[in-house]
């Protein structure tokens, strides 16, 4: 298993140390968000190295820009008539601590302050794209994040590639080194999932799987859902050394 925050690496070492007490392999795991004509694309990242110094700055750059689009989202909800107290939140994401802050905190404080009834609706009314309080995020390319997560040693995937539905790019990417995509996904169906295994193997890319869980049972998500099949995991795992991982 493998939990992949995004943008940050701040629980890799507490999950390892949680799963092998349960004698549970667990790996280094990341979501890092690209921006592509304004719109986001994540990218996972495996067995790289955590404590990889150029990971690590070019994260805390991620992190930056996460604070400053919370802001810019808390200001627009405000203007809605819906003001959050987002404090705690941001103060803990100033820290050195390597917390990441996204649209995720701001719907649950959604949620808190009474304005929604879940952080689905949160999403679906106003933080999702084309939706009210939806800010536009700046940041890398694909191309640059999956450099990125390579030099740290790990495999790049495609997340959820049937809710980014940018499969046009996905044959430019694997060319500009992509390693896998995520096949296995909680908004994947049976034949998205079929899709984007025959796709894969077209293009000789590695298959991922996530539940996309987020931490919060509100979000209609359940943890666990969408693990990857045993043989893509051999296949995944026999590849983890390709750019020098662990």
């Amino acid at each position: 298993m493998a939990a992949t925050d995004h943008d940050t690496t701040a629980s890799v070492e507490e999950v390892r140390t949680l799963a092998a007490a349960r004698r549970i392999e667990a790996i280094a795991g990341i979501e890092i968000t690209a921006v592509e004509d304004g719109r986001d694309i994540h990218v996972l990242g495996y067995f790289f190295n955590p404590s990889d110094i150029s990971l690590a700055a070019f994260l805390a750059e991620q992190r930056l820009i996460r604070v400053h689009r919370v802001q810019a989202i808390a200001a627009r909800l405000s203007a809605l008539g819906m003001p959050l107290d987002l404090s705690a939140a941001l103060a803990a994401a100033g820290q050195h601590t390597g917390r990441a802050i996204g649209r995720p905190q701001v719907a649950r404080a959604m949620v808190d302050a009474g304005h929604v009834t879940s952080t689905r609706e949160a999403f679906d009314v106003w933080l999702g794209r084309d939706r009210p309080a939806f800010v536009p995020r700046s940041g890398p390319t694909p191309e640059a994040v999956i450099g990125t997560i390579q030099r740290a040693g790990g495999l790049a995937s495609l997340a959820h590639p049937g809710r980014t539905a940018i499969d046009g790019r996905i044959p430019a990417l694997r060319d500009a080194g992509l390693d896998a995509l995520e096949v296995y996904h909680s908004d994947h169906d049976a034949a998205a999932s079929e899709r984007y295994r025959r796709l894969a193997d077209d293009l000789g890319l590695l298959m991922t799987g996530g539940s996309d869980y987020h931490g919060d049972p509100s979000h209609g998500v359940p943890l666990g859902t969408s693990p990857l099949p045993r043989e893509a995991w051999r296949h995944l795992r026999a590849a983890r050394n390709r750019h020098g991982g662990a």
